[in-house]
């Protein structure tokens, strides 16, 4: 495995946890978004991954970005790089077609830490999380997907009430809106995390893949054009070994065993 200073990796029972360890809140600064890049690839490109957790190290998830490095911003060509190169990567953990988890710990998940975790399929969390984007504070605005993934998960007027407000909200509030899929007691959203991977882990690779592409993919095509792209994906998964393995075990009673091909 890679050598990382930010980033902590570990790959257990096919689940792959990435660690956010950049104190003393998890800021994310150059260095932590480029380690967190090339451990993301790390996972991606491992066969013997089929989950990825992330989380944070100590008493944060994410706190938000480095803000010596966006005073420090030389202009619009440099914040406009910043800004897409945060995106790019967010993009990477969305459309990846290995299930990542968003394991939520500590006291605040804020900036761009909540677009992180609203680029994760799944969002755990614990009960002391604070969720927000507070950048309208700062007299700017989330740059991170944070005005695009908040609308499509809580709606247009929350989204737009949490953003403008600058306020935090707390993890139950998360969950009632559809920010966060679960809120779990304070210490034990690694455990659920892997727990979730574990039971993830049990399904074929490829038809996971291709769920994550639909979704993805669906959400941005008028229902029709979604329809026919979610049935094309179905007739690509009929030709795979894993779902002949599948059928056959539902049909003889008995476990799937699936190769992921």
């Amino acid at each position: 495995m890679g050598e990382y200073q930010n980033i902590k990796l570990s790959i257990e029972d096919r689940t792959a946890v990435l660690t956010i360890d950049h104190p003393p809140a998890n800021a994310f600064d150059t260095p932590t978004v480029t380690e967190l890049n090339a451990a993301l690839d790390e996972c991606f490109e491992n066969d013997q991954v089929k989950v990825i957790v992330i989380t944070g190290a100590g008493q944060f998830f994410v706190a938000g970005a480095d803000i010596n490095e966006i005073k420090a911003l030389k202009g619009h060509d440099e914040a406009y790089e910043v800004v897409r190169a945060g995106q790019q990567l967010f993009s990477k953990i969305e459309q990846s077609r290995k299930p990542v988890i968003a394991a939520i710990n500590g006291r605040a998940c804020l900036g761009g830490g909540n677009e992180l975790a609203m680029a994760c399929h799944i969002r755990l969390a614990e009960d002391s999380v604070q969720f927000g984007q507070p950048e309208i504070k700062l007299g700017i605005m989330p740059g991170w997907g944070g005005t695009q993934r908040l609308p499509r998960l809580v709606g247009k007027g929350l989204a737009l009430e949490i953003i403008l407000g600058g306020g935090n909200i707390k993890a139950q509030e998360a969950y009632r809106i559809g920010l966060v899929n679960k809120v779990v007691p304070v210490g034990t959203v690694v455990r659920e995390a892997r727990r979730w991977a574990k039971a993830l882990s049990m399904w074929g690779a490829v038809a996971m893949g291709h769920i994550i592409q639909a979704v993805n993919e669906g959400l941005d095509m008028p229902l029709e054009e979604g329809l026919k792209h979610e049935a094309e994906l179905f007739a690509q998964l009929s030709e795979t070994e894993d779902m002949r393995e599948g059928v056959s075990a539902f049909l003889e009673k008995r476990r799937p065993k699936f190769q992921d091909k």
